[in-house]
Order: C-alpha cells, then sequence, then structure tokens
C-alpha cells in the first residue's frame, strides 16, 4: 500500500474525508479514497458527546486512532490538536499517533482549551511556542513517513498577513504539509497557494468560514490535499434526525422516506462474512 507521502506526489488533490468512528472508517475505507481523516470534532461529539472545545485528552484520542487505523486500510491523518499539553506531552502523543498507526498527525497553534477551527475567539500561543513543538514532533518521529502537519488559527484573528507568516515560519522549523485555517475567501486561498512550495490543506467544513470549492477549483488553487472532516458526521445527524422523527411520529419505520443501507450490505461491511468463513472453518 501507497504512504501518505508517496500519494502526495500524484498529480491529482487528495480528498481525505471526516471519519469519526468504525462505521464511517469502514465505509470511506471502502470505497477507495486515498486518505481519511480523523476529525477531532467528530470524535469528540461521538465518543463523547461533547464539543471539540479542549475537553477530550491524548488517552481519548489516541484510543480513536488506533481502532481506526487497525479497521482500516487507507492512510490516516489523525487530529493531534494542540498535542495535550507542553512540550513533553506533545512528545507522548507524536509517539503515541505514530505507533498507534496513523500516517500523519495535525498540530495546531491555538492556545489551551483550543476551539473547533471554525469559531470565532480562538487565540494563538506566540509563534516560537508553536515551533518547538514542530521541533518536538520532527524529532520524535521514529520514520520521517510519518508526516507533521502544521495548522495555523491565527487568519480568524490576526490577520491573513500574520497567518503566512507563521506559516513561513513552520516550513522553515520542518513541517511536512502546511495548514491555513479558515481563511475567508477564494482570493485568500489563492494568496495561501501562491506563497508556499510545501503541499498545502485545505479545510471544507460546510456552513464555515471557508468558501467549499469543487475538487477541480481546489486542485487549480494549488492545494494537495482536502479534508471534509465534517460531512458524514453532519449528513448522519441529519438522517438520524429523519428516521427517528418517523419513529417517534408514526411509531413505526413502515413507509419512511430514509434511505436505508441494505442490512445485508451492512452486515458485509461489518465483516459477518469473516464470522461466517470462520465458523464453516472450525465447524
Amino acid at each position: 500500500m501507497k504512504s501518505l507521502s508517496q500519494r502526495l506526489k500524484q498529480d491529482e488533490i487528495l480528498i481525505a474525508p471526516g471519519v469519526f468512528d468504525m462505521i464511517s472508517a469502514k465505509v470511506a475505507d471502502s470505497l477507495g479514497f486515498d486518505v481519511l481523516y480523523m476529525t477531532g470534532y467528530g470524535v469528540v461529539a461521538s465518543h463523547l458527546g461533547l464539543p471539540d472545545a479542549g475537553i477530550a485528552t491524548y488517552t481519548d484520542m489516541v484510543s480513536r486512532v488506533r481502532q481506526i487505523a487497525e479497521g482500516t486500510k487507507t492512510p490516516l491523518i489523525a487530529d493531534g490538536d494542540t498535542g495535550y499539553g507542553g512540550l513533553l506531552n506533545l512528545e507522548h502523543t507524536v509517539r503515541g499517533y505514530e505507533r498507534a498507526g496513523a500516517t500523519a498527525i495535525q498540530l495546531e497553534d491555538q492556545e489551551f482549551p483550543k476551539k473547533c477551527g471554525h469559531m470565532l475567539g480562538r487565540n494563538v500561543v506566540p509563534l516560537e511556542d508553536m515551533l518547538a513543538k514542530i521541533r518536538v514532533a520532527r524529532d520524535t518521529r521514529d520514520s520521517d513517513e510519518f508526516l507533521i502537519i502544521a495548522r495555523t488559527d491565527s487568519r480568524t484573528t490576526l490577520g491573513l498577513d500574520e497567518a503566512l507568516r507563521r506559516a513561513d515560519a513552520f516550513a522553515e522549523a520542518g513541517a511536512d504539509i502546511l495548514f491555513v485555517e479558515s481563511p475567508e475567501s477564494e482570493e485568500e486561498m489563492r494568496t495561501i497557494c501562491e506563497r508556499f512550495d510545501l503541499p498545502l490543506l485545505a479545510n471544507m467544513v460546510e456552513g464555515g468560514r471557508t468558501p467549499v470549492l469543487s475538487r477541480d477549483d481546489l486542485q487549480s488553487l494549488g492545494y494537495k490535499i482536502a479534508l471534509f472532516p465534517g460531512s458524514g458526521f453532519l449528513a448522519a445527524g441529519q438522517a438520524l434526525k429523519a428516521v427517528y422523527t418517523d419513529l417517534k411520529e408514526t411509531g413505526s419505520t413502515a413507509g419512511s422516506k430514509v434511505d436505508f443501507y441494505p442490512f445485508a450490505e451492512f452486515s458485509q461491511l461489518m465483516g459477518f462474512g469473516q464470522v461466517y468463513d470462520f465458523e464453516q472453518k472450525y465447524k
């Protein structure tokens, strides 16, 4: 299987769906994407039922990384938030994520407690603090194939110029992929892409601060990876609301207009075919 670094050498932009539990991970994995993205927002919502506001711990998250990586074949980018503490904590996080099976870790320059990257009120740490994180991450990883994605959240509070200045410094400190979070127009996205030679990541959040563009538009701008972190859990939430509303109002799903995943196919996706094969072998 190709690593993420090998796939980044392709001409085509890599589209990364957000996965947040094993159902979403297995569905996405079955469809042949080049890379998956373990979304912090989605994992915290699914696993804890809480907002993505610095509440989840390293232990909460690394267990999800391991579960998703072991249950899928596609390279996995994993959200590492701010590293879950100081530099020693960050070293532990990087080592843990790599050993859990992630192919890349996303680290950001927000103050703790962090917030979702498309919320207002995000503050960032001094630049030198983030550069130290990147240096620790670079020195800690066992393999250069484990990529470091450096994200700045400074655009919303401090403006695009500061975000660009920080991303320049992230590149010099040894980041493999740059992530300038929440640009607010296509023109700002073009400015970002014209600035850097390293692979760039676009974050496409439906209802967020950045315009959601087509694959061709993102590629023509110069992005190398496009995350769609919320698409899965927003669609799943809407489908659950619809089917549970039908059930509450009518007392049954008979006649429901919800498009159900065929039960037999879903059972195969979850591995019941292997259960049957096992039972036949050892019957």
